[in-house]
């Protein structure tokens, strides 16, 4: 049940926004709590726009974790930067995340134009502050200039650590209307556990790959079952090449053995029970070019 919100209670939506591989899932995960986005060093890892929520005393605050915004390369690529942007639109305030560890560059650019058409209220976020230096003046600089004119506030902050992470909420939930609960108070986010399940297994495969494989992974689960003590899950990772089927499956099967073993584990957390999980590679040539297979895997225009 949705109760009502107190008198002076805040809520809206928070689209956090960025190039990839600047810590916006990161961010959200430790936001809310819990892991429900998956992170890895590999870039463009986010694909799916996914909610997360927090509900203080003051305030119920809903993100939305967006891929990064880059010049697509493939009709894949166009489906992430196109949602992106529809969820600029979609927002109540917009959260553009940087990586402060690094000077702002072209890709930073682009995306303070873009939102410089925006009507909502835009708050600059430089994260990463736990790798900053002693040039962390000169990287600050580079963003305040590359803002210079707009009204948008800056806050850094380390989405790893969680410093400064206090100060961004509270600048978030000054910058929201007075509003109802959107959902349940102990909800942290809209996302089935199937979902989150099949980003788990990619998340595995982020991390334990190697560098051609990940971006041509897509995760379907073709059965989830569940009785009083142990859910089985059956899952098909789809590639585009036989050579990257050979690198998942490893020699003996060890590599598919890792990837299973790991994301079984964090199943298993999410679910708070004992996980079997089967997994199986299929080759799909080229899925990431036919509009049918994006589909079909679940990445299609979000309205």
């Amino acid at each position: 049940m949705i109760p009502a919100s107190p008198p002076g209670f805040k809520s809206g939506f928070i689209g956090i926004i960025g190039r990839p591989n600047v810590g916006k899932s990161t961010l959200m995960n430790h936001l809310v709590g819990q892991k429900i986005a998956i992170t890895s060093p590999v870039a463009q890892t986010t694909r799916n726009r996914l909610r997360g929520i927090l509900t203080t005393p003051e305030a119920q605050l809903i993100f939305v974790d967006t891929p990064g915004i880059h010049k697509p390369h493939h009709p894949l690529g166009e489906v992430l930067v196109k949602n992106a942007e529809i969820a600029i639109r979609a927002v109540d305030v917009v959260l553009l995340v940087v990586d402060s560890s690094v000077a702002a560059g072209g890709g930073d650019r682009y995306i303070v134009e873009l939102l410089s058409q925006t009507t909502h209220p835009v708050i600059l976020g430089l994260n990463k502050l736990d790798q900053q230096s002693e040039t962390a003046p000169t990287l600050d600089r580079s963003y305040a200039e590359l803002i210079a004119g707009a009204p948008w506030p800056m806050v850094k902050f380390s989405a790893l650590t969680g410093a400064g992470l206090e100060t961004l909420q509270t600048l978030l939930i000054d910058h929201l209307d007075p509003g109802p609960y959107y959902y349940p108070p102990d909800l942290v986010t809209d996302q089935p556990e199937r979902f989150i399940m099949g980003e788990l297994i990619r998340e595995q495969i982020l991390l334990l790959t190697r560098e051609e494989v990940p971006h041509s992974v897509a995760v379907t689960l073709d059965r989830v079952e569940e009785d009083t003590t142990i859910t089985r899950v059956l899952a098909t990772i789809h590639i585009e090449r036989t050579s990257q089927k050979g690198i998942l499956i490893g020699k003996g099967g060890s590599m598919l053995k890792a990837i299973g073993s790991a994301a079984r584990e964090q199943m298993q957390k999410l679910i708070a029970g004992k996980v079997y999980l089967e997994l199986f590679v299929k080759v799909q040539p080229k899925w990431r070019q036919s509009r049918l297979r994006l589909a079909e895997f679940g990445y299609r225009v979000e309205e």
